[in-house]
């Protein structure tokens, strides 16, 4: 059995792209854009009550830091594979039942959403990253299996479908 890297970043290839694209405009626009700004405010005379010159600063430290930490993502990313499966796994579309909650609207409710990396989460579009409590009970289950999701209140739910993409 393959050993996971515990350092891997799970990322949908969109995701990727969209790390990758944001990393090549702070590298070729917007970091010679805030070095224009600090050489014309340097050029401004005294640079202990230059205001101009402590915000192009304190830009260019957080776009050094953004690009940093965009290249610490990429250089880990593992792009998810979605792969067609009768078992629950990352990329992995679900259907879900919901039962023995201990608020009645939600009993036998039916929720779908998709399982992906945590940088991709969004639980408003229904995408949960792989390391939430609901998507640990699921990964690598089967079709009509019941689990139980271990979260501060149990709870239930029956796996309905599995879809992939």
């Amino acid at each position: 059995m393959k050993k996971k890297n515990e350092n891997e970043i799970l990322l949908t290839q969109d995701r990727l792209d969209s790390f990758k694209e944001e990393l090549n405009y702070l590298i070729n626009v917007e970091r010679p854009k805030v070095i224009e700004d600090i050489k014309d405010a340097r050029n401004q005379g005294d640079l202990s009550e230059n205001a101009e010159y402590d915000v192009a600063r304190e830009k260019q430290g957080q776009i050094e830091a953004r690009i940093t930490e965009l290249e610490h993502i990429i250089s880990k990313a593992k792009v998810i594979q979605e792969t067609k499966s009768n078992i629950v796994s990352i990329g992995s579309t679900v259907k879900l039942r919901m039962f023995e909650t201990k608020k009645p609207e939600n009993e036998n409710k039916i929720i779908e959403l998709k399982i992906v990396g945590s940088l991709d989460a969004d639980p408003f579009e229904s995408r949960i990253s792989n390391l939430s409590p609901l998507a640990v009970a699921i990964l690598g289950q089967p079709i009509n299996e019941i689990v139980e999701v271990e979260a501060p209140e149990k709870y239930s739910v029956e796996i309905l479908s599995i879809e992939t993409k």
